[in-house]
């Protein structure tokens, strides 16, 4: 009722046409044809709401801005085909800007799926090389532990012959004594097939019985 009583019934031409219209002549008395009819177009809409809306606020409380269109201005013949062609280069433009981000979005994900690729490979070749020199280094330690064991199996083998022989020479020492050589004698006598009779029998037999006497004599 307030906006009827002060701006009448025809208070839409005075609040919003006229005023839409005002504001498209400042809009385009700041800007060039090309930016009115290409570049800024497609935000003249947005922009007359934004305006309009700010006014009603303080003007007519209660109105309020649903949507703005607005179509383009006509222009002559030869300058809007001649903008059109602009615009035609220049979403082409844009098109061919827009495949060229993706191109070298590919090739630098490319490049970087290389990179991690490489990286991977050369991770393993790492993981495998020290897993080769850890292996020598085993087969290293095995043949030094193998080396070892026979050393020290031959150690113990040429002790053992040592000690043998030690004691075969002390057991030989031992039984290398005139008594037991005397009851050797007898032994071998004991087993000799042949017996002998009468006053000369042969001195191989009874030399060492003599010498053995006489010397037991003397003592």
């Amino acid at each position: 009722i307030d906006i009827v009583r002060n701006y009448t019934v025809n208070y839409d031409r005075t609040l919003i046409f006229d005023k839409i219209h005002h504001e498209v002549n400042q809009f385009c008395s700041v800007h060039t044809l090309q930016e009115v009819y290409i570049d800024l177009f497609s935000g003249i809409n947005d922009h007359l709401k934004r305006t309009i809306q700010n006014d009603l606020n303080i003007l007519a409380l209660g109105l309020y801005i649903s949507s703005v269109r607005v179509t383009k201005p006509k222009i002559p013949e030869a300058i809007r085909r001649n903008f059109e062609t602009v615009e035609q280069e220049k979403t082409q433009y844009m098109i061919t800007t827009a495949h060229q981000q993706v191109v070298e979005k590919e090739a630098e994900t490319d490049c970087r799926r290389a990179v991690i690729e490489a990286e991977k490979l050369s991770q393993i070749a790492k993981i495998q090389y020290k897993q080769k020199i850890l292996g020598k280094e085993a087969e290293k330690r095995i043949a030094e532990i193998e080396a070892e064991m026979h050393l020290a199996k031959e150690r113990a083998l040429a002790d053992a012959n040592k000690y043998k022989s030690d004691t075969e020479a002390e057991s030989n020492k031992i039984k290398l004594t005139p008594e037991y050589l005397q009851w050797s004698m007898y032994q071998a006598l004991a087993q000799n097939t042949k017996i002998y009779f009468g006053n000369s029998i042969p001195n191989i037999f009874t030399t060492d019985i003599i010498i053995d006497d006489q010397s037991k004599q003397t003592k």
